[in-house]
């Protein structure tokens, strides 16, 4: 069936394309602050579906120059589409696999990889009849430690992997991070609102560093029954585009 295009407004100015199987969640708003991209990086964006992570850091005036890899050619498309309008020149999707980048993307290079990867792992819980929704729910096409080794190959000595999962994933997260050796530095745990348990937790781990973990104050989305003001200030001057 085909899918319907629309705008997403991230901004003055500034938009990106989505679809009923390409939009984006809070997560992804979170994990591009808690990235905190730098105007010098190099990035790859794994599993990148519209381009919201990239597309953001682009937005706010960082990036030397960004890639987004998806296996959706939907996906890409739209990531196309807004890069053309827009003519985002530092940007490039790539439709590929991510086990199979070599001789697309440069290995060893690049100072930053993003990844909103798939949550479940294969054989957990009900998997959606849609194709492209169980892709991006289960690790059907790419399994944890796939994205944590081909994040190690494509970043350079010091280069960091910030990536955000389910708070019941963490212990493998990180033993695969460790393994990989890219060493965790920062983790941030999200909550809906305080008295609650965590519903995400971002981690950041850096290429052949030392050990030394940072635990950052957790983030809380709700405060009296609004958005807290840390969440209204990460949504920053266009909140209104997004709450």
């Amino acid at each position: 069936m085909e899918q319907k295009l629309k705008k997403e407004p991230l901004g003055k100015d500034f938009y990106l394309y989505v679809s009923d199987h390409h939009t984006f969640g809070t997560d992804a708003v979170l994990l591009s602050n808690f990235a905190a991209a730098r105007k010098n990086d190099k990035m790859v964006d794994l599993g990148t579906g519209c381009g919201i992570i990239p597309f953001l850091m682009l937005r706010d005036g960082n990036l030397q120059s960004a890639v987004g890899v998806d296996i959706s050619g939907e996906a890409i498309l739209l990531a196309n589409k807004t890069k053309s309008e827009l003519n985002l020149s530092k940007f490039e999707p790539i439709n590929a696999n991510l086990n199979d980048l070599k001789g697309k993307v440069e290995f060893g290079c690049h100072t930053l990889v993003t990844c909103n990867p798939p949550y479940k792992a294969p054989n957990a819980g009900l998997k959606n009849p849609d194709e492209t929704v169980k892709v991006a729910r289960h690790e059907i096409e790419c399994t944890l430690r796939d994205i944590i080794e081909v994040s190690a190959k494509l970043l350079q000595t010091g280069g960091r992997l910030c990536m955000c999962h389910r708070p019941e994933r963490l212990s493998e997260l990180m033993r695969l991070m460790g393994e990989c050796k890219v060493e965790p530095k920062r983790l941030r745990l999200v909550c809906q609102r305080k008295g609650q348990e965590p519903w995400l937790v971002l981690v950041e781990g850096k290429r052949c560093a030392k050990t030394g973990l940072r635990i950052e104050p957790t983030l809380y989305v709700e405060e009296d029954g609004n958005f807290s003001q840390e969440m209204i200030n990460i949504y920053g001057a266009y909140k209104e585009a997004y709450l």
